[in-house]
């Protein structure tokens, strides 16, 4: 003979095998959420996808009823005056100094902390009423869809556990608002835009977005909108703005 011996057979300590077979077993369930979560984000996407059809359609709706009722107003001899608007865009323009308690307080309440800061607000008497205390250190107006759409997809970022997250993907949206039928970004964009019954909600979830100095720079922060200058209401003319500092 070679003198060779059998070879022993590994025997493998049982601490180590329970290990082994933990790990198998987690390895296993991160395969299995790992294609859950795939599923999901697929299935979200054509959530999204089919959301994006139907709400286009109810705006072209929206808009094909103004263009209707001004060309019938106009046909009788009347001038049209669409409904009060419900949504704004309040992007606060000047600093800190000189600020009265009062209007401190104000800015803080509708999120305004620092400057070019903006937000969506819902437009109600109380609303109203805030934002023409603190004219002087804001400019706001009236959203329209391609604005409100590119700032959320742009510089929208969500208030997940108190941290600040960017709107990467339709899951962080579901996550927090899927509860409410808010599950990708189109219906964020459509509940903020139509002041949805859910806005509140969807708006606090919305972190304050923070803006850059307009290109081109502002005329007379001091001055309202009205006098050539830059604070208050510019009603639809906000969208210009938005573009210069999105």
């Amino acid at each position: 003979s070679s003198g060779r011996m059998a070879p022993k057979t590994k025997t493998v300590p049982e601490t180590v095998a329970k290990k082994q077979k933990a790990q198998a077993k987690k390895t296993g369930h991160l395969l299995k959420s790992k294609v859950a979560q795939k599923k999901k984000t697929k299935a979200l996407r054509a959530l999204a996808f089919r959301r994006a059809e139907k709400y286009l359609a109810e705006y072209q709706r929206i808009e094909n009823r103004e263009v209707k009722l001004r060309r019938v107003a106009k046909e009788q001899g009347n001038i049209y005056v669409p409904a009060e608007p419900k949504l704004a865009f309040v992007v606060r323009i000047r600093g800190i100094n000189g600020v009265s308690p009062r209007v401190r307080k104000i800015l803080q309440l509708l999120r305004l902390r620092q400057i070019h800061n903006g937000v969506f607000v819902k437009l109600n008497k109380a609303t109203i009423m805030m934002l023409r205390l603190v004219e002087p250190y804001i400019a706001y107006g009236y959203p329209n869809l391609k604005s409100v759409r590119e700032l959320i997809y742009k510089r929208g970022f969500g208030k997940v556990r108190g941290s600040r997250i960017g709107l990467s993907d339709n899951a962080i949206v579901d996550k927090a608002l899927g509860s409410k039928g808010i599950s990708c970004m189109e219906d964020l964009i459509h509940e903020i835009y139509t002041v949805g019954p859910n806005f509140k909600l969807a708006n606090n979830f919305l972190w304050p977005f923070k803006l850059n100095s307009p290109r081109g720079g502002l005329k007379a922060k001091v001055k309202h909108f009205i006098e050539g200058g830059d604070a208050g209401n510019r009603e639809q003319y906000i969208n210009e703005l938005i573009r210069r500092m999105n």
